[in-house]
């Protein structure tokens, strides 16, 4: 989802009406229900208010009175309707001998059941998003696992969502404070996390044990050895909030031979995309954590991430994790540098979804902030997200959990799933 299309959700969601044409009322709901209307209407992109206007409409129109709903533990409700139809609501509930608990438990029933959940809108063609940088320690694996966490949230359930700060300017006018957490949707896909890197940070950070060397592999597949099907290595993340939606390639160690290996393959470019393909079907979404490398492993990972036949642009591509600091800068610039040159040699079309500023602090004074700002006057590609350095992610790592599951309400947590919505 790109700036515009969030800043455009984020207005459609609850907010109050303006005593001018709407009157407030109060009456109560049972905390299941109001929790049900508040996801609908988020999922619907639309107010609160207006949800239960429409059903109120509809439940004063109806010939017969609905089921009887479960009010028990109701709690107090408030929002505006336009003028006068709370007054023909309760005339029309005092008719059927209800109370205005149960007649307007009944009409948001009503609302639900006639504006059902919309269906997930999944990709035609599996989206591919290669995070890279051919330096170290900038936090490629966290982004990547963080993004594929943010994809794969129920969307059944609200989660804490901030706009990356400096999207501030762009959502002036939006609201008083553009930083303020807002409720949304999970984005629901199906996502596989594909450790491609033998350090295997991806595979132990998420709890799991790097493959054996003796065993199956990725880096056997993409070799042509495989002792069997590429479906039998992929394992579950098994965390509530994800459903059956996020899953795992592991990697093994044997994965610093890869490019020994991949010198004597046909097509070596074609290795990572040949591995893959035979599961593509099960997923909406691949995201390759790869290696700190320029070698031949990343010429597999950058062709597996081009635009194919069909496909629009931006759907898949490169993210690009890097540092506000200087280091940072001579990486990337080798890293475009290759992709450029294959790009060219392989005449790929090749697109960038974006730079990711990671661990930024503002406190660490000129260094910091003049880094990120050289970062923001990129504008092909151009920053997507910036995510703090804060202690949830590193107690996450330690803990060997998903940090969206860890700390779902924190900061960074927050910022990715801003960052899954830019690039979506």
């Amino acid at each position: 989802m790109s700036v515009s299309r969030v800043i455009k959700a984020v207005s459609k969601l609850p907010r109050m009406g303006s005593p001018h044409d709407r009157e407030k009322v109060v009456s109560k709901l049972p905390s299941w229900l109001r929790q049900e209307l508040k996801i609908r209407a988020a999922q619907l992109g639309i107010d609160i208010q207006t949800a239960v206007e429409q059903g109120i409409n509809h439940w004063t129109g109806l010939a017969s009175t609905p089921a009887t709903v479960d009010t028990a533990g109701a709690s107090p409700f408030s929002t505006w309707l336009p003028q006068g139809q709370w007054d023909t609501f309760k005339a029309t509930a005092t008719d059927r001998k209800l109370s205005l608990i149960q007649g307007l438990a009944q009409s948001v029933d009503v609302w639900l059941q006639n504006n059902p959940s919309p269906a997930i809108k999944r990709p035609e063609v599996v989206r591919r998003i290669i995070v890279c940088n051919q330096k170290g320690g900038v936090g490629k694996t966290a982004v990547a696992a963080g993004t594929g966490e943010a994809m794969a949230e129920s969307s059944e359930q609200l989660h804490p969502v901030r706009i990356s700060k400096h999207f501030a300017a762009a959502l002036e006018g939006v609201a008083d404070d553009p930083l303020n957490l807002e409720s949304l949707p999970g984005i629901g896909l199906r996502v596989l996390l594909v450790d491609f890197d033998p350090q295997c940070h991806l595979t132990q950070q998420l709890g799991h044990t790097p493959l054996p060397m003796e065993g199956d592999s990725l880096t056997k597949h993409m070799a042509g050895v495989a002792d069997g099907r590429l479906r039998d290595l992929i394992v579950p993340i098994q965390e509530e909030r994800f459903g059956d939606r996020l899953h795992l390639l592991p990697s093994c160690t044997d994965a610093f031979l890869l490019d020994v290996k991949l010198a004597g393959v046909r097509a070596r470019e074609a290795a990572l995309e040949r591995a893959l393909s035979p599961i593509e079907a099960e997923f909406d979404v691949i995201i390759v954590d790869c290696p700190p490398s320029l070698g031949l492993s990343m010429d597999a990972a950058v062709h597996y991430g081009r635009r194919r036949d069909n496909e629009p642009p931006g759907s898949s591509g490169s993210l690009i994790v890097v540092q506000a600091e200087d280091s940072s800068a001579d990486a990337y610039s080798l890293l475009t540098t290759q992709i450029e040159d294959l790009r060219g040699d392989l005449d790929l079309e090749l697109d960038y979804l974006g730079i990711v500023v990671n661990h930024y602090d503002a406190r660490r004074g000129y260094i910091a902030t003049s880094s990120l700002q050289a970062w923001m006057d990129i504008k092909d590609p151009r920053v997507v997200g910036v995510l703090g350095d804060l202690k949830e992610q590193k107690e996450a790592v330690r803990l060997k959990r998903p940090l969206l599951a860890y700390a779902p309400s924190c900061d960074q947590a927050v910022g990715l799933r801003a960052l899954a919505r830019e690039i979506s």
